[in-house]
């Protein structure tokens, strides 16, 4: 049994998708679905049982004997959230509950992290898991703040820091910085949504994509850089950890390759099939004093630890994400 937490959100549906097609048939999806589409995420997959977030560990507790796996997918995602003491019960609290569950029940524990552990990017973008390394980032709003925190208490368990109640990790585990993810299942996530699911509603009626404008001399309208990651990409990872039962750490996933909204912009205008129209707005002041206007995933770490496949290039990811799914009747994978 495999269970995925967040198994209806965005990265969690898609991992359902490529584990479903793979032949397991035995998931279980601990999420919340609400009064809105978001059960269509998963409504192609035969899963096993879904459970609701506050009956998971009562769930885990009568299951332990068959779980094999737990992917944690599960937090409150938004950046702009400030309940700081919510994010941290969903995102870091629960996290630490079931790495102790994983660790004494001896199953294979693999979460989600995220690229907002890295703040401004000052430090670089480098997986170090050492506790001085991840002590020198400063991540800028209470949803990145809650990943690190999380990544930062794994590292001193891994590292064997003295601590008055040693712990002990589960049989394999991975922290997984996940940089901008793209690509079918997002439609939920509202203000969320990546910048190609917000444009190709948008493209498609004939109107021009708006983009944020540079305040950084370094950089032009629509010039500002992001690691963008189709979600397959994502999958596939996860899916040779799952088949790579002795790797274990805190890994990059991005595809490596910093591009720039005018590039993504560009892409989806081409996959609509439009000619591409940019009109450049001024940013919001409240986002400008912590906007980030460069991310690259260094993947060095996961191709040493042996992932060999290569990430899908911008154009072709967006070209599969519009043409296959969002200009589709039926958008979801």
């Amino acid at each position: 049994m495999i269970i995925i937490t967040g198994g209806a959100g965005f990265l969690g549906s898609n991992l359902a998708a490529g584990l479903h097609e793979k032949g397991h048939n035995n998931i279980v999806i601990c999420d919340t679905l609400g009064s809105d589409d978001k059960w269509r995420n998963i409504a192609k997959r035969e899963i096993r049982d879904i459970v609701r977030p506050e009956n998971l560990m009562r769930y885990l507790d009568l299951h332990g004997e068959v779980i094999e796996a737990i992917f944690h997918m599960g937090a409150i995602s938004s950046t702009t959230e400030w309940d700081a003491d919510l994010i941290i019960e969903n995102n870091f609290t629960l996290s630490r509950r079931l790495w102790m569950w994983c660790a004494e029940k001896n199953v294979r524990f693999i979460y989600a992290s995220s690229a907002a552990t890295y703040g401004n990017g000052h430090e670089g973008f480098q997986d170090n898991d050492t506790p001085e390394a991840l002590s020198l980032l400063r991540p800028m709003n209470p949803y990145g703040w809650s990943k690190h925190l999380f990544d930062r208490r794994i590292s001193r368990i891994i590292h064997g820091i003295p601590d008055k109640v040693q712990e002990r990790a589960p049989p394999q585990w991975a922290g997984l910085k996940f940089f901008n993810v793209y690509g079918p299942n997002e439609y939920h996530k509202k203000e969320q949504m990546s910048v190609v699911c917000k444009l190709v509603p948008q493209v498609a009626a004939g109107a021009s994509a708006r983009l944020f404008r540079s305040n950084n001399a370094d950089y032009k309208d629509g010039g500002q850089i992001r690691d963008f990651v189709y979600v397959q990409d994502c999958v596939d990872v996860m899916m040779w950890l799952y088949e790579n039962p002795k790797v274990s750490g805190l890994y990059n996933v991005g595809s490596g390759k910093g591009r720039s909204f005018n590039d993504l912009a560009h892409a989806v205008f081409k996959a609509v099939g439009k000619p591409t129209k940019i009109n450049y707005i001024e940013m919001p002041k409240e986002l400008s004093d912590r906007y980030q206007y460069y991310t690259q995933a260094d993947i060095g770490k996961l191709r040493k630890a042996g992932y060999t496949k290569p990430f899908t290039e911008l154009e072709e990811g967006v070209r599969r994400y519009v043409q296959d799914f969002m200009l589709k009747e039926d958008a979801y994978r």
